[in-house]
């Protein structure tokens, strides 16, 4: 089983065993996909790029940094690259803490080579799917930002369920204008609908919020 053009076929592979990195990698390469291997935490995290689409498989126990330490900081920048959890030492507290912490996978090793590449080809497909979607909503952001002030009130009103009438008489300006605004609105931010724009503004703007979150 290969990778199809459409979908990514970048692997990153974080784990102290040199002999577990080199078979993996091994492994990928015979079915076309490209893998990035690191010896440490400090290693990858220095080198990840959240512009490429890609996955992870990331060891649990590691000297310095542990595969949640890793998980942890990439949670941390608001990465979205799937992560398979692999560890000689599982159980199940750290297993269900690698998923809750939004883990897709978690593998023993030894791990059978053809059940490892067809999780591997899963994570790669979701990653493809993340990326676009990400790279969407960054799109929809820069269209945001383009807007004037007096479309953002609009847009505001718009997202919270308000007419025209009930805007303008919010902004003090004509239902006309309001018109006007909403139609530049749904130009400008490339939307097929009101519905459409709606739900795609408040996923941005939900997401803004939580990236604002102070963490604790």
């Amino acid at each position: 089983m290969t990778s199809s053009p459409s979908t990514p076929s970048l692997v990153y592979i974080v784990d102290d065993d040199a002999g577990m990195r080199t078979s993996l990698s091994w492994l990928l390469d015979s079915v076309g996909i490209k893998s990035l291997c690191f010896a440490s935490a400090a290693e990858f995290l220095a080198a990840f790029d959240p512009a490429i689409a890609a996955c992870l498989v990331l060891d649990v126990r590691m000297p310095q940094a542990s595969g949640f330490d890793v998980q942890g900081a990439l949670n941390e920048q608001g990465a979205t690259l799937p992560i398979i959890f692999v560890s000689g030492h599982g159980d199940i507290p750290m297993s269900v803490r690698a998923l809750q912490n939004g883990a897709i996978d978690f593998v023993e090793k030894p791990y059978n080579s053809q059940q490892m590449l067809d999780r591997v080809q899963r994570a790669l497909k979701l990653a493809a799917q993340r990326h676009a979607a990400g790279q969407k909503r960054r799109e929809l952001k820069k269209r945001i930002a383009s807007l004037t002030a007096r479309e953002r009130e609009v847009l505001r009103g718009v997202v919270d369920g308000k007419g025209s009438k009930r805007i303008a008489a919010d902004l003090s300006i004509s239902v006309k204008t309001v018109d006007v605004h909403r139609a530049s609105i749904k130009e400008k931010l490339g939307a097929s609908s009101i519905a459409a724009l709606v739900r795609d503004v408040m996923a941005v703007w939900d997401e803004n919020a939580q990236s604002e979150t102070p963490q604790r």
